[in-house]
C-alpha cells in the first residue's frame, strides 16, 4: 500500500509505452482488425477518445494500482518478472479478451481474427509487465523520480 503512487506512476508509464506500440501497429497495418480502442469505444457505445481514456485509466488504476497492491504475492524473483507475471495473468483473465473481444464480435480472446490476435496480445502483455515491473522497481526504490 505505501508504494500505491508508484504503482499508479509505472502504469501511467507502460500505458503510454504500450500505447505506442498500439499506433505503431496501426500505422504498420499491422492486424487492423485489432484495434482494441476502437473495440472498447464501440462497446461502450462512444467512439475512439472514450476508449483511449478507458484505455488509460484502466492501465493507470487498475493495472498500475493493482501491481502495487499485488507486488508482495504475486510469483517472481525481482519487479521485472513479477511485472512479466502480473501482465501474463492481466492477459489470461483481463476484461478485454472475455468480454469486450467477443462483444465486438471478435470471439472469446480474439480468436475470431485467428490465432495471431491472442498471440500478439499475449506478447504486448508481457512486455506491458515487463516495462510495469522495472518502473515501479525504480520509483518505489527512489532510483527514479517524478518531478
Amino acid at each position: 500500500m505505501k508504494h500505491l503512487f508508484s504503482g499508479f506512476a509505472a502504469g501511467l508509464v507502460v500505458t503510454v509505452f504500450l500505447s505506442a506500440l498500439m499506433v505503431a501497429k496501426s500505422i504498420m497495418g499491422v492486424m487492423p482488425a485489432l484495434d482494441v480502442i476502437a473495440m472498447m469505444g464501440a462497446v461502450m457505445g462512444t467512439g475512439a477518445l472514450v476508449g483511449w481514456l478507458a484505455h488509460f485509466m484502466i492501465g493507470t488504476l487498475a493495472w498500475g494500482g493493482g501491481f502495487a497492491l499485488l507486488y508482495d504475492v504475486i510469483l517472481g524473483h525481482g519487479a521485472t518478472a513479477k511485472g512479466v507475471a502480473f501482465g501474463i495473468a492481466a492477459w489470461a483473465g483481463m476484461m478485454i479478451m472475455v468480454m469486450v473481444m467477443p462483444m465486438a464480435g471478435a470471439g472469446f480472446f480474439g480468436l475470431a481474427m485467428g490465432m495471431m490476435a491472442p498471440m500478439m496480445t499475449l506478447v504486448l502483455h508481457i512486455m506491458f509487465g515487463a516495462v510495469l515491473g522495472a518502473t515501479f522497481q525504480a520509483l518505489a526504490s527512489g532510483r527514479l523520480a517524478l518531478a
